[in-house]
């Protein structure tokens, strides 16, 4: 990682059917003590890791979760808390197997309807990812 250029960071939009109402689309947030903030899965790439490899290392080391890759969604760029330029690539992926423990990083996950994952998430360049995810996943 060039220490001029933009950090470099990759992350999911983790959904699933819901095994509580009929199936209905739950996305996952995860909440971090050291922001106090909810946002999708998403971290840092390890030196010559692909985006996508990083993407799911991610949602598997904050959720707990394995998940299968869909979709690519658009990518946020933003300035990050240290005042470097960040570079967050991000698609859309459908839980698998796991279960959530919490950890220094991540200490919640919840998981919500489209609608309460938008008004539960702290940035506002996240929510547009909830809109790409129902576009990727061709829901209203």
């Amino acid at each position: 990682m060039n220490p001029d250029g933009p950090v470099l960071a990759a992350g999911c939009v983790l959904w699933r059917h819901s095994p509580w109402s009929g199936g209905g689309l739950e996305i996952c947030l995860v909440h971090r003590p050291k922001y106090d903030d909810w946002s999708h899965p998403k971290g840092k790439l390890k030196q010559g890791e692909e985006p996508l490899a990083g993407a799911l290392r991610e949602v598997l080391e904050e959720t707990g979760h394995a998940c299968v890759p869909g979709s690519r969604l658009p990518s946020a760029y933003y300035i990050d808390v240290q005042g470097r330029p960040k570079h967050v690539d991000y698609w859309a992926a459908e839980a698998g197997e796991g279960r959530f423990v919490p950890g220094d990083e991540v200490d919640r996950v919840l998981w919500l309807s489209p609608a309460a994952a938008r008004h539960r998430l702290t940035e506002p360049r996240d929510r547009l990812l909830v809109d790409a995810l129902l576009d990727a996943l061709h829901r209203p």
